[in-house]
């Protein structure tokens, strides 16, 4: 098969090794990358004193009962290639530290309106080529609107922080890009293979980049009465990331077009933006910009050569596939589903393969939710689960094949969009994923009395379970509900994680972050969720309530189920990048991980790991 004769490039990460105190001791965690994990042993120093081994069959995490919150402690790696020492780290007082950030000040609309900012969205990429991740920022003003509002907004601003919070640059985009969920997505990613991480993201006249040169005409302002933006030029600009320098910058493809080129005249769907990282090549990574999805979709895939944006292909609904037409979702995904070793996009109901042809379309519309993963083990591959917003609908609620397009299971529904929904491994009474979802009220609607199932779509007692985020977080397989408790005064919420109860049929807490506030109101969204450092588990990244800072959570639980870090997934990694865009949605890898052990086939497939030097 082709996919063995392609080797994907990825991050050449460090060690990544954390020390916590716990009641118990110090907890160690470190990474295992893909290309050791099949013979690498470890050995654990506590202030350069040998204390302990890990074999070829043990995963990457220790209790040293002796630790000390003033140890320090360092990992060596043990492979064919060599003997290899980590740095050095102190030991954390507790599961979490902060991130330090420069936050914007306060400003004023024309209309006299007062706003202030928060840290919203992120993402990570390695901007100095020492293989730590350096965190991207989002600053989203508090009048921030959805496309449907009318009103004017502050800036967006992005900013790159060590995880020191040393900030590196900032970019501020400028009075002719609107602040909402549907406007910016920035694409964070090593895109050459030159192992730092570039940034691309639509610009305007005005955007001002991180040396502080202007991009287009610093003069314009096309903002109307109502706060839209929808005439001026518009582009797209590839960034340095360890400046924040503007590369490149072309136009924006596709242009807004006539007025009700997109399904409207009010500048509501003419302004859905999404956006991705994919494989085409399977070997190096391409930038996926796409506008529209209700009616009119186009998905425009670049590449970066000569730090240059070169257009690979252009999938647009008006020239090529009609059948893209209406059938995007308010985010998108990235996977092989074909398993020829190159990427494709799951746009919504539609897929495009890696050469810009339609793959297939369900023709099931539009949608809020969309998981791409091995959620059924019976069936070969991998599965798109999504819900679907018109109602009623015949599969409002549905499983279907990610190769083929055909429906494994769906679920009518009749009076309510399907908001809301999830697919993950949270009870190991049942073979796969579990799947649940909701309409946005909350109410329990798919069908009228469920809304929690099995892969096969049998229905499982239960209450109604958070299903905006999962997250892989204690010690064993399955994973866990990262959600908030929402306060509508505020409209955001305290980050938590709970874990279902399967005898109690209840969500017990694990972690509740006090202090910490979620993002993007009702969906109760983290900053990021990503396996950032440690073992293969996740960290989860919520802004302090006056985002003075980022607190960066991991876990302190014993695990003892052996698997590489997820970053070194292709598919995993470029959830990472796509995260932030539009309704965020949390990332899955392109293997099954679960309680059903016996059905884990961990891949190893060949990669190219590459770090500047």
């Amino acid at each position: 098969m082709s996919d063995q004769k392609k080797v994907r490039c990825l991050e050449d990460l460090d060690r990544g090794l954390v020390a916590v105190k716990t009641e118990l001791g110090v907890f160690l965690s470190w990474r295992i990358a893909i290309t050791e994990f099949e013979d690498a042993e470890y050995e654990i120093y506590r202030d350069d004193q040998l204390i302990s081994k890990v074999d070829r069959s043990q995963n990457s995490n220790y209790l040293d009962k002796d630790g000390q919150v003033t140890s320090s402690y360092m990992i060596k790696t043990i492979t064919s290639d060599g003997v290899f020492e980590s740095a050095k780290v102190s030991v954390l007082e507790q599961g979490y530290f902060d991130i330090p950030l420069d936050k914007p000040a306060d400003g004023m609309t024309p209309a006299g309106e007062y706003y202030t900012y928060s840290a919203n969205d992120l993402s990570v990429g390695d901007v100095t080529g020492d293989g730590r991740y350096e965190i991207f920022v989002k600053w989203y003003p508090s009048n921030a609107k959805d496309n449907a509002h009318s009103g004017y907004t502050g800036n967006t601003y992005l900013d790159c922080y060590t995880l020191e919070g040393k900030k590196l640059w900032r970019i501020d985009l400028g009075v002719n890009i609107r602040s909402g969920a549907h406007y910016t997505q920035f694409l964070v990613y090593d895109f050459d293979g030159d192992g730092i991480a570039e940034l691309i993201c639509k610009t305007a006249d005005g955007t001002i980049d991180g040396e502080g040169k202007v991009i287009g005409d610093q003069t314009k302002d096309y903002r109307n009465e109502k706060g839209f933006i929808h005439e001026g030029a518009e582009y797209l600009t590839l960034f340095d990331g360890a400046t924040g320098r503007a590369l490149d910058t072309i136009d924006y493809k596709p242009d807004r077009g006539l007025p009700g080129s997109w399904g409207d005249f009010e500048g509501n769907r003419i302004d859905r933006y999404l956006g991705g990282v994919a494989y085409l090549d399977g070997e190096k990574a391409s930038a996926i910009v796409c506008r529209g999805y209700y009616t009119r979709a186009v998905i425009v895939a670049y590449d970066v050569i000569d730090k240059k944006l070169v257009e690979r292909w252009c999938a647009d609904s008006d020239q090529n596939i009609p059948e893209l037409a209406g059938q995007g979702a308010h985010s998108l995904s990235v996977a092989d589903v074909d398993q020829d070793g190159f990427d494709e996009i799951i746009y919504g109901s539609a897929v495009v393969d890696h050469d810009g042809s339609l793959l297939y379309s369900t023709g099931f519309g539009h949608g809020d939710a969309l998981h791409v993963g091995d959620f059924d083990l019976d069936n070969p591959g991998l599965e798109i689960f999504m819900t679907h917003e018109v109602s009623p609908h015949e599969h409002g609620f549905e499983l279907h094949d990610a190769k083929t397009g055909k429906v494994l299971f769906s679920i009518p529904s009749e009076s309510e969009d399907i908001g809301r929904g999830v697919a993950a491994d949270i009870d190991p009474r049942f073979k796969g994923a579990q799947l649940w979802g909701y309409a946005p009220d909350g109410g329990n609607r798919v069908d009228g009395t469920e809304s929690f199932y099995t892969c096969k779509g049998e229905p499982i007692d239960g209450p109604v379970l958070p299903a905006n985020f999962v997250i892989w977080w204690d010690g064993d397989l399955g994973r866990e509900i990262l959600d908030h408790e929402f306060d509508p005064n505020i409209e955001a919420g305290v980050g938590t994680i709970t874990k279902w109860n399967w005898e109690t049929q209840q969500a017990d807490l694990l972690l509740r972050a006090d202090g910490t506030l979620s993002n993007n109101g009702t969906k109760g969204n983290p900053n990021l969720q990503a396996d950032l450092f440690g073992d293969w588990r996740e960290e989860v990244i919520w802004r302090l309530e006056d985002s003075s800072a980022l607190r960066v959570f991991t876990t302190t639980e014993i695990s003892e189920h052996r698997l590489y870090t997820l970053m070194h997934d292709s598919q995993y990694r470029v959830a990472i990048a796509w995260q932030n865009v539009a309704y965020n949605q949390p990332p899955h890898p392109s293997f099954y991980i679960g309680f059903d052990e016996a059905s884990m086939d961990i891949p190893v497939p060949p990669v190219k790991l590459i770090r500047k030097k």
